[in-house]
């Protein structure tokens, strides 16, 4: 790999007495970056591992849910590539089309100046000059959380040549049959003035009214149908009244007409529908087929006429009558007000409704019948399913797949266009037989046109099918976002370039991780267009992530203050600690409550790693630099290097397979948790808590080639461990593995680039079975002397006695670790074979610690028995008094008949738990008597 051996003799750094992530962290990720540690390597072996990079909107700042992908991804790119494999993480970013203007516009509308106003052409030269300027702030972000993805490859759905993917894509569509224009009602925004997608669009419940009216029935002498509403301004819209057909209420009406309320007269049908509901409301119904999404299918069925009563800008348009020009909102009051004063109100009362609201703009979004250009997608989903149900593709978690299957089994078809300026537009030209008539072109838009991937291809085809004079006008609506991002994992290899190297090397790609929020937005749509454009899968396992939450399991939002800035947490703790927080609190599709204490807990972690690390370049400065080159040289990954160590050794080594299987295991389940857990739980438990203090005794002892032994074991064990953490937490262990020696003639190698670890299968099971009964001795031994209050720096003596012969020679060899351990006075402690008989009446206690292993401690002498005494009878008397209330509330009869029975049994419970207490210092005190006698 690129720079990994590079700059050979640089000495290991000092480590200073905490690490300095603020410091040291850019400095090893500019090293890395400097290096082309990110590039995929040109000899590496087994299949390549490639990820795209979900690309955030260039407008973005990191959040937490970027947090969250960044690392899981990274993770799974630092695993394959220190496991050989050639892996490419391209990265990229998303040109946002509505955030993106809606940035622009704001900054103009500052400036005194607007979109219009400057003309297109120059508002997208704006658009340009503020990406220049401010787009790559997100990405810089990402540096600081260590993704380690190849920047040279970078990518944006802007760019040249991903711009003819995209037109590319919409001309092989077109000429299939699957992108046609048509009308259709759509999600409008009035803020944004342009049409968005059904998943860009929030529903939530907030107060409204329902409003009831009378429906005059023409020529009915004052004969009306009672309606309800929740938007009254659309009345002046409505080309129908349903009711249903079995409501012997209505029955009568069905067949004649009635005059929509304000409107001058106009008559429009009562009809009958069984879609009505009879129980809702007033059991009639206005049908609005140009402001309803029900009601347009109910028009379609039935031929009702469309009336659009609204202009782009949410305002009422000439087909209103009166109220031409009021913003709706306005319109609604200024319309109920006159139907109050014509009598055709009857109340009006509180209703919650399900307000659609768009995700960009937080307007109330109107559903509009519009001339818009679509996608077909039934042709699209149908391999797209089968994908996933032949196991072509998997989606983790499992139970995503049914949803996968809900939404493209039932996909309606694609509104692609959006009237914007910012984006892809749209390459469909217009043909007018002359400038005249194109200019007269109210929008631009005749009933001819033409598909083509350039405007000299579009004047072409016009001319061979219009004749010499032809005059082309572009489609002034850009493509959804969604389009260009949905060709994302080949297109940003080289596609439709069939012979670019990286599309040839790197497509399919591996994993798409992502939310499981954009399972639809995206997921769905890169699968449909990959397997349409390219015949393959664009990826061949899904891992949806879930929602990172507050401490409280609430949703982060500016409105409730709770919003958590990784940037800042890694300011305050440190990348690693927040990588290793959210990568241990995920599971697949799982939401994650983020709490500090998590990430303190893992900071804690870093600092114990860094601890280890210091311990060991001391235990390194002791010895001679050829004994800390032999040292770092020694291999014990083969089952005969573990033959002739220490009993200690073999199992710290032993263990550490173990955990080096469990850890690799869990990576390629992409159990991302797990592996971090299985980290935590070796190295703090068995690695630092236990190895390092049984490694002292031989580390400092006279025997030198002992001492040297338990150094390459450190060593060997510290540079495995910082291998196994280093996808989770990169910097930390990057920083420590520069501290360790190098053996003689090796150059130093980048933590990055350096191999994952395996062994041969030297796993000693014995040694960690005997090494396990040694710990279980010591902790034995601590609680004695815990519950015996004995002064902890006081050494004691002891016997263990073991029946187990080779066992027994175990414990023996460990001697001066376990007297370490369990702080035994050296010259007083044997290992023997089991007492004929227990002793008795020498003030020592056994105790038990598996069947055929017992220690007798002496504890004669080594405490205070008359105040442990005291302190027991004291705890004794305050235990009786609990009993006696509780035992008291028992043989009150009132009590037992009264309370309930949760009360009544927590009641019994205390008693239970206060009699056993009171029986065990009864016992512990006779223990004291014995051991004074």
């Amino acid at each position: 790999m690129p720079g990994h051996s590079a700059r050979p003799s640089v000495d290991p750094a000092e480590l200073p007495k905490t690490f300095d992530y603020l410091g040291e962290e850019q400095e090893i990720y500019d090293r890395w970056e400097r290096d082309g540690c990110f590039q995929p390597a040109s000899s590496g072996t087994g299949k390549p591992f490639t990820i795209s990079m979900p690309p955030p909107n260039v407008t973005g700042r990191l959040h937490m849910g970027h947090a969250m992908f960044v690392t899981l991804q990274d993770i799974m790119v630092r695993f394959n590539r220190m496991r050989g494999r050639p892996t490419l993480w391209l990265p990229g970013t998303d040109h946002a089309g509505i955030a993106t203007q809606m940035v622009v516009e704001k900054m103009l509308a500052e400036e005194g100046l607007s979109r219009q106003g400057l003309g297109r052409a120059a508002f997208e030269e704006r658009v340009w000059a503020w990406k220049r300027q401010y787009g790559d702030v997100i990405t810089g972000q990402m540096r600081r959380l260590g993704a380690s993805c190849d920047w040279s490859r970078e990518r944006f759905t802007l760019d040249s040549q991903l711009s003819a993917a995209v037109r590319e894509a919409f001309v092989r569509l077109h000429e299939k049959g699957l992108v046609y224009r048509g009308s259709y009602m759509v999600n409008w925004s009035p803020n944004l003035q342009t049409a968005v997608s059904d998943l860009e669009v929030d529903y939530t419940e907030e107060a409204g009214t329902l409003y009831f009216f009378r429906y005059p029935v023409a020529g009915g002498d004052g004969e009306h149908l009672p309606v309800a509403t929740t938007r009254p301004e659309t009345i002046l819209g409505d080309t129908a009244v349903a009711v249903h057909p079995e409501d012997e209420r209505y029955r009568h009406l069905v067949g004649r007409e009635c005059e929509v309320p304000m409107s001058g007269g106009r008559r429009i049908p009562i009809i009958a529908d069984t879609y009505v509901d009879r129980e809702f409301g007033t059991g009639a119904l206005k049908i609005t087929p140009g402001h309803d999404p029900n009601d347009y299918e109910i028009g379609k069925r039935v031929g009702l006429e469309i009336i659009n009563i609204m202009n782009n800008d949410g305002s009422l348009n000439a087909s209103a009558g009166g109220y031409s020009g009021l913003d709706r909102f306005e319109a609604r009051k200024r319309l109920w007000t006159d139907m109050q004063v014509a009598g055709l109100v009857i109340r009006q009362e509180p209703y919650t409704m399900r307000v659609p609201r768009s995700q960009r703009g937080g307007e109330v979004v109107e559903p509009l019948v519009r001339e818009q250009w679509f996608v077909r997608m039934q042709p699209l989903a149908e391999p797209a399913l089968e994908a996933v149900a032949n196991g072509t593709i998997r989606i983790l978690p499992e139970r995503f797949q049914k949803t996968y299957n809900m939404w493209l089994e039932n996909i309606r078809d694609w509104c692609i266009s959006r009237q914007l300026w910012w984006g892809h537009r749209i390459p469909v030209w217009y043909v007018f037989p002359d400038e005249a008539s194109a200019e007269a072109s109210l929008e631009g838009r005749s009933a001819n046109f033409v598909v083509a991937r350039s405007e000299e291809e579009a004047l072409a085809q016009a001319r061979e099918r219009h004749g010499q004079e032809a005059v082309l006008r572009q489609e002034t609506d850009v493509l959804d976002t969604w389009f260009s991002s949905g060709l994302w994992p080949f297109s940003t290899l080289g596609w439709p370039d069939e012979a670019a190297p990286d599309l040839a090397r790197f497509y399919p790609t591996t994993v798409m991780e992502t939310g499981h929020d954009i399972l639809f937005f995206w997921v769905a749509r890169m699968i449909m267009m990959g397997l349409e454009f390219t015949g393959r899968a664009p990826f061949s396992t899904v891992f949806l992530h879930g929602l990172v939450r507050d401490g409280q399991g609430r949703k982060m939002s500016k409105s409730l203050g709770n919003v958590v800035d990784p940037v800042e947490v890694i300011g305050e703790y440190g990348t690693d600690a927040l990588r290793f927080t959210l990568a241990t609190g995920t599971t697949a599709g799982q939401d994650l409550n983020l709490s500090m204490d998590r990430v303190v807990g893992a900071r804690n972690l870093t600092n114990k790693l860094w601890n280890a690390g210091k311990f060991l370049q001391m235990a390194l400065d002791q010895a001679a630099p050829a004994d800390a080159a032999a040292a770092a040289a020694a291999d014990f990954s083969r089952p005969e290097s573990l033959a002739e160590l220490p009993l200690a050794e073999r199992w710290i080594l032993s263990s550490l397979h173990q955990v080096v299987d469990r850890v690799t295991a869990a990576h390629e389940r992409l159990e991302f948790g797990e592996t971090g857990r299985a980290f935590y739980d070796f190295f703090w438990s068995q690695y630092a808590d236990w190895y390092i203090e049984s490694a002292k005794p031989r580390l400092y002892g006279a025997d030198a080639a002992a001492a040297q032994t338990t150094r390459a074991v450190l060593v060997y064990t510290f540079r495995t461990l910082l291998a196994l953490a280093h996808p989770i937490m990169p910097f930390v262990t990057e920083r420590l593995w520069r501290s360790l020696p190098l053996a003689e003639g090796a150059e130093r190698q980048l933590l990055i680039g350096a191999p994952w670890p395996s062994h041969a299968g030297a796993i000693d099971e014995t040694a960690i079975t005997q090494y396990q009964a040694l710990q279980a001795t010591v902790g034995a031994i601590r609680n004695a002397r815990a519950e015996y209050n004995v002064e902890l720096g006081r050494r004691i003596a002891a016997r263990v006695t073991v029946a187990q012969a080779d066992l027994r020679a175990a414990l023996a060899a460990e001697l001066d670790v376990l007297c370490s351990l369990a702080k035994l006075d050296r010259a007083q402690v044997t290992v023997t074979e089991p007492l004929a008989e227990a002793p008795s009446g020498s003030g020592t206690i056994v105790l038990v610690v598996r069947e055929g292993l017992e220690v007798l401690l002496p504890m004669a002498g080594l405490f205070d028995v008359a105040k442990e005494v005291a302190r027991l009878n004291k705890q004794k008397e305050k235990l009786e008094r609990d009993l006696a209330g509780a035992a008291g509330r028992m043989a009150n009869r009132k009590f037992m008949d009264s309370a309930p029975p949760a009360v009544v049994a927590d009641t019994l419970r205390q008693k239970e738990e206060a009699e056993q207490k009171v029986a065990a210092i009864l016992e512990k005190v006779q223990q004291m008597s014995q051991l004074a006698a």
